[in-house]
């Protein structure tokens, strides 16, 4: 298929921290990595460390040894510290490198002003969960992109979770929703474990239900594709216990609060996209 590759590839990652270091594990369990020619460069020698030791690739601090042996370059830095990264590789930048950024709030505009108008970018966001091999991932080629630079960014990302390409604008509302959402979920698993608590469950049992509950509520979503209105009112038998406990939830405004949740942490990713010069 277009962007799949005829052997594992040499990837390479700026910036070694956590998101860096499950890519490259993901992608190695899932053959997609030639960890002997991979290679992630980053200032700190303990994050280097737990890279390699968790990925069996080699870790450098110098950004122009990982373009030198590197085609595929994964921009893994924090969005403040990325001009300084993008300036100082820009002279190293060859025509074979396609180069792909998770940095959030960073357009594409603002990595080919870095890097040269000619650079062939995809932007992607993925959530904390590839960590698991349950990401869920928007991304978006930039014009310069090739097909098959898509069709090999969305394999790789497939490889750790699921993905989905979306226009450039709507990638903010992508980091909102899935990338800060794991952030929301573990908030309402907390609070459904306290729940159980104050009704008398021991700890460990009343975290343990509460996770596997929403799991197993988001399989359902996922596996038998009906809505979640749907479900929710399989669940909700008439006088029940559940229709009550629904009832106390829209009384706190939940639904509203999600939303306005998602809604702040996407305009909060538009004002750092800004604040980098777009």
């Amino acid at each position: 298929m277009p962007g799949e590759p005829a052997v594992p590839l040499a990837v390479g990652f700026l910036g070694a921290g956590q998101m860096a270091t499950a890519l490259a594990a993901g992608w190695a369990k899932a053959g997609l990595l030639d960890v002997t020619r991979t290679r992630a460069a980053d200032p700190n020698p303990e994050v280097r460390a737990r890279f390699e030791a968790a990925t069996g690739a080699k870790a450098v601090t110098s950004n122009i040894d990982v373009l030198a042996a590197c085609d595929v370059l994964v921009l893994a830095v924090k969005p403040q510290v990325m001009p300084a990264v993008l300036a100082g590789i820009k002279l190293a930048v060859r025509p074979a490198h396609l180069f792909v950024s998770i940095a959030a709030g960073l357009t594409l505009k603002t990595l080919a002003d870095g890097l040269g108008p000619d650079t062939r970018l995809v932007r992607v966001m993925p959530n904390t969960p590839c960590l698991v091999g349950a990401s869920a991932t928007g991304f978006s080629p930039g014009p310069t992109a090739t097909p098959d630079d898509a069709a090999l960014v969305e394999r790789l990302f497939r490889a750790v979770g699921a993905v989905r390409q979306v226009p450039e604008p709507l990638l903010d509302a992508v980091t909102g929703l899935s990338g800060s959402g794991p952030a929301f979920v573990y908030l309402f698993i907390e609070a459904l474990a306290d729940g159980g608590v104050k009704c008398g469950l021991p700890r460990d049992a009343a975290q343990a239900l509460a996770a596997q509950t929403v799991l197993g509520a988001a399989k359902m979503v996922l596996e038998t594709g009906q809505h979640p209105g749907a479900l929710k009112d399989a669940v909700a038998s008439p006088g029940g216990t559940t229709i009550a406990g629904l009832h106390a939830l829209e009384r706190a405004a939940f639904r509203a609060a999600a939303m306005d949740a998602v809604e702040a942490a996407t305009k909060r990713a538009q004002e750092l996209g800004k604040q980098k010069g777009d």
